[in-house]
């Protein structure tokens, strides 16, 4: 596959053939139909997903074993609060000015306000509860902090975690800390040693870092060559209903930390081909070097994730996408070595993946689990994302599938798009037949999120300006009129 050369990083963005008009002049009256069709379709049928998760419930007289508001764990709470006036403000600058700023600004600066956008954004949406919006959901029973607090021995924890996480064993542990390998409660416990542990401080650091996943998607992005579809998308990763649940969740975190790792495995697995490209004689040498840096680096990022949480090591396959679009598949040896490297050296202070995944597992059946119904969640899943990340994703999403029928008609860059979010789909979809994710996905898959709303980078500057829009404004209507748990 041919990736067009990246852009020089000025004010212009990258060429590349504009959605719209690539779509237009390629493939049959039949194809064009298609993907003239798909946005349409993708958002009824998300839009559609939501209204049913809403309403099958209470007509069945089912109970989700979740709060008041399947498919969210959310109740019904309309509110207006101290972050109202700031999220509406920004909501309408975004509107106006997101795309055209997009397109115009220097990449360092469109970096910038990327970063600066999406955590005003993520403060103003939590704070229409007042400050306690951001530090409320770390401070629960449930959540890391209180047992971070306690933790004074971390070597003895670890030797201790299996033991303690079925839901029979003496002292065991309160949900998320079972529910997770110990590299989530080892990021708290810094963040205790730091003094950052109290609700507040430890509820902004998340958002913050949080907040940098949108940075490591655009910068793959523009490595890949698609620097202009980095400039269509980015107002869609900096701002968006998904924002709702960065903001309060450790899950935020861990989607940063995986966008990290996947972005340095781009950089590695092109490393070699652009210090080529210099023709100096020692290109390849450094090439190489950077490429096992790289490597080593997203080995220790994607390793951590597995760390992090249970569910990670199925980004495996934007992992392998990635590597794909790269050309290079050198890196992968070297990235698993160091993310297995990772794994070991908790094993060595006494926590063994592999015998705690297993208990883990029977907890979650043990628990809540078996009461919730797969025949509801395997679709209701795909509502609470829909919300999650927002409903124009089912169009992005269908007109990613429908540009995927043309394949050998689309350039470089727009390859780059179709691959990570069909990577990003598919994902989305090996989680959901796993079972091990009934429920709570409006914050579970948030390390997938960013991926799938890459999409909207191939949808027409109308259905994007309009999109846009209405993912601001369904956002603020989710803050305002439901209270979630994360």
């Amino acid at each position: 596959m041919q990736v067009e050369p990246e852009g020089s990083g000025g004010g212009a963005p990258a060429a590349s053939v504009a959605p719209a008009a690539s779509a237009a002049r390629a493939g049959s009256p039949r194809r064009r139909a298609l993907v003239a069709a798909a946005p349409w379709v993708g958002l009824g049928v998300a839009l559609a997903l939501i209204a049913l998760a809403m309403i099958v419930p209470p007509l069945l007289g089912q109970d989700m074993n979740i709060r008041s508001f399947p498919p969210l764990h959310a109740e019904w709470m309309p509110r207006l609060g101290p972050g109202t006036l700031p999220a509406v403000l920004l909501a309408i600058a975004a509107a106006v000015w997101g795309l055209p700023l997009a397109r115009r600004l220097s990449w360092g600066a469109l970096l910038a306000v990327v970063y600066g956008a999406a955590v005003a954004w993520m403060v103003a949406l939590a704070t229409v509860d007042g400050w306690d919006g951001i530090g409320r959901v770390l401070e629960h029973r449930y959540e890391y902090l209180g047992t971070a607090r306690e933790v004074t021995d971390f070597g003895a924890t670890l030797r201790d975690y299996v033991a303690r996480i079925p839901l029979d064993s003496v002292d065991n542990w309160p949900v998320h800390i079972a529910g997770h390998p110990p590299g989530a409660l080892l990021v708290f416990v810094g963040l205790v040693r730091l003094g950052l542990g109290g609700g507040l401080a430890a509820g902004f650091v998340v958002l913050l870092i949080g907040a940098t996943a949108a940075l490591a998607v655009l910068a793959l992005l523009r490595r890949f060559g698609a620097e202009d579809a980095a400039r269509r998308v980015a107002p869609f990763l900096a701002m968006g209903p998904a924002a709702i649940w960065f903001a309060v969740s450790a899950d935020g975190m861990f989607a940063a930390v995986a966008a990290w790792g996947l972005c340095a495995l781009g950089f590695a697995a092109t490393a070699r081909g652009r210090a080529l490209e210099t023709a100096r004689p020692e290109a390849a040498g450094r090439g190489t070097a950077a490429m096992v840096a790289w490597s080593a680096l997203a080995g220790l990022l994607l390793g951590y994730c597995v760390m992090m949480s249970y569910g990670l090591p199925i980004l495996g396959i934007l992992a392998l996408a990635v590597l794909w679009l790269g050309r290079d598949w050198r890196p992968l040896p070297i990235a698993a070595a160091v993310a297995l490297a990772v794994v070991l050296a908790f094993a060595a202070f006494g926590f063994l993946w592999w015998e705690a995944f297993p208990v883990l597992v029977e907890r979650y059946w043990d628990g809540v689990a078996s009461h919730r119904q797969f025949t509801y969640w395997v679709w209701g899943n795909l509502a609470a994302l829909s919300i999650s990340a927002g409903p124009l994703m089912g169009a992005a999403i269908a007109t990613t599938a429908a540009r995927a029928t043309g394949w050998r008609s689309e350039t470089g860059a727009e390859r780059v798009v179709i691959v990570l979010a069909l990577a990003a789909a598919a994902t989305v979809l090996a989680a959901d037949l796993s079972q091990m994710s009934k429920a709570e996905v409006e914050r579970i898959w948030l390390p997938f999120v960013p991926w799938l709303l890459v999409g909207t980078a191939l949808l027409t500057e109308r259905w994007r300006r309009a999109g846009f829009a209405g993912q601001l404004a369904f956002a603020l209507a989710v803050q305002h009129l439901l209270v979630t748990s994360w």
